[in-house]
């Protein structure tokens, strides 16, 4: 019994788990990786914490404190928008140019005005913490020769332990700055 809602992302008998996102459409924005464990199990933390934070809150309005209710379904959103913003940070690449999306701020570079995008050997930090080591980074040079922080690292909540997802996923994101970069 075939069962497609398990092969709408990829072929059924696909070995690789760490297969990179196909772009069908090269002008809206993508993220040329999946998630990493780390990423994803950080925000379903958040999500499970949120939902305790919701029932508490419905026991708290049952219990008729309103202003003690409505605190925890602030808290809950909170929890909640965190997580979801969690989800999107990292590299996304269009026909537009590279964007580094942070849990904070997100900058864009178009194509025209980066000089380079490529993969350098550099202390990076250790799943975002202040701990650095060594690692490779993705990074993007501007023309005028500013560097921006890195896109993605070897050492992040994407890619640890992940070295061959990195690989494809910065030659992913070379390749493109390669062809739109020459456009």
């Amino acid at each position: 019994m075939p069962l497609p809602f398990l092969t709408a992302d990829r072929a059924f008998d696909a070995g690789a788990e760490d297969v990179a996102l196909p772009f069908d459409d090269h002008d809206s924005w993508r993220r040329p990786y999946r998630p990493g464990p780390w990423r994803v199990a950080a925000a379903a933390t958040m999500l499970l914490l949120s939902s305790f934070v919701l029932l508490a809150g419905v026991i708290t309005a049952a219990a008729g404190e309103l202003s003690g209710a409505a605190l925890c379904l602030g808290l809950a959103a909170l929890l909640i928008g965190c997580a979801l913003r969690l989800l999107r940070v990292g590299a996304w690449v269009s026909r537009h140019g590279v964007r580094r999306v942070g849990f904070f701020r997100t900058t864009t570079v178009p194509w025209e005005r980066a000089a380079a995008v490529r993969t350098v050997q550099q202390p990076v930090k250790w799943l975002g913490l202040p701990r650095t080591v060594q690692g490779q980074a993705l990074i993007v040079v501007r023309e005028g020769g500013e560097t921006l922080p890195p896109l993605v690292t070897d050492r992040n909540a994407d890619f640890l332990a992940r070295s061959e997802a990195f690989e494809r996923a910065t030659d992913a994101v070379e390749a493109w700055g390669d062809e739109y970069r020459r456009v």
